[in-house]
């Protein structure tokens, strides 16, 4: 990492903890001088040095050798969506509502049509999923169980559990899970 980059690193955790150069110099007994030249990158700082400015900015010491997400780079458009759309029968479809895979937990939207079914025989995840029943009335079978979900309802499915969705209904059933780890 370039002197500049982790500078700007620096720079960007005092000012969101609200410090100026004085009180930040203050709190790590490093000069202001010195810290400006750190946070411009005309200076190479120690790993001590590192270490001090970590502990009174109360961030990881690695946290400034990472790069910053870019807010475009969090940002999922309805219509840039990743989409698995399954054939007759079940016509179901899947949409990523996160970015991506490279987390520790996906959303994902599923749309069950009419008079259908998730699965033909309950499917077991390795992950755990948190259901929300975004639009309309479905049955899940849960286990040994059956239980019928309405708008506004939710459900926990820990992982290892047999379940699938089924649509007796005329309408469309819209459900947002999350999902982790990711499996999607």
């Amino acid at each position: 990492m370039e002197n500049k980059e982790l500078g700007k690193a620096i720079a960007s955790y005092r000012v969101k903890q609200n410090y100026n150069l004085k009180q930040l110099a203050e709190r790590t007994k490093i000069s202001s001088s010195m810290l400006s030249q750190i946070e411009r990158g005309l200076t190479s700082p120690s790993l001590n040095t590192l270490r001090m400015i970590a502990d009174a900015l109360e961030v990881p010491l690695l946290s400034f050798f990472t790069e910053s997400e870019k807010s475009k780079d969090l940002i999922t458009r309805a219509n840039s969506r990743k989409k698995i759309v399954f054939p007759p029968p079940q016509n179901m479809e899947y949409m990523l509502l996160s970015p991506d895979l490279s987390g520790s937990i996906e959303m994902v939207l599923m749309k069950i049509p009419p008079l259908s079914n998730s699965a033909e025989k309950p499917v077991v995840h390795i992950g755990e999923e948190v259901a929300y029943v975004l639009e309309g009335s479905i049955m899940l079978h849960l286990g040994d169980d059956i239980e019928t979900l309405y708008t506004g309802d939710s459900v926990k499915i820990p992982p290892g559990v047999q379940h699938k969705w089924e649509n007796t209904t005329d309408q469309e059933v819209t459900i947002i899970f999350a999902v982790t780890p990711p499996t999607f």
